[in-house]
């Protein structure tokens, strides 16, 4: 078992040490890993987008391109990723999407492409979390949102 560090800043964590913090599965995993973050501050994530992902097959036949949601989705697991290394006491508790700002969508994504999500905390208060994330394709900025998310 692939254990994360505690340091302020960590050069990586692998689908490992991913799948020990979050509850997500194949096929709903949506990042592959964390590059850097520092506690209680700010997070870097990579999704690399295959071909082979379920949701190609019908979205579009001949035109695939990754679903808006989805992209929100792996920047929200990012996010989760952070909030659960920030946090002191999350024993057993799951973290969930509360609410979505100002999203705006700047870039289809394909198969092929490598997103790099990067989100900062603006506030982390008793169980509620709210980050500003930006995720970018070929460092043009694909989407972009505030998202509130709180543990149960």
């Amino acid at each position: 078992m692939t254990e994360p560090t505690t340091t302020a800043a960590v050069s990586s964590l692998d689908i490992k040490a991913i799948l020990n913090l979050l509850p997500h599965r194949y096929p709903f995993i949506m990042i592959d890993r964390v590059l850097e973050y520092e506690r209680g501050k700010t997070i870097t994530g990579l999704k690399n987008v295959s071909m082979g992902e379920p949701f190609f097959q019908g979205h579009f036949p001949g035109e695939p391109v990754m679903p808006g949601v989805l992209m929100l989705e792996g920047m929200a697991q990012t996010g989760a990723v952070l909030a659960y290394l920030s946090a002191d006491t999350i024993a057993g508790k799951l973290f969930y999407f509360a609410g979505l700002e100002g999203v705006r969508f700047r870039k289809m994504v394909r198969p092929g492409d490598q997103i790099i999500y990067k989100l900062e905390m603006l506030r982390q208060k008793g169980k509620l979390t709210k980050m500003a994330g930006k995720a970018y394709v070929d460092n043009t900025l694909a989407v972009e949102a505030e998202l509130l998310a709180a543990f149960t």
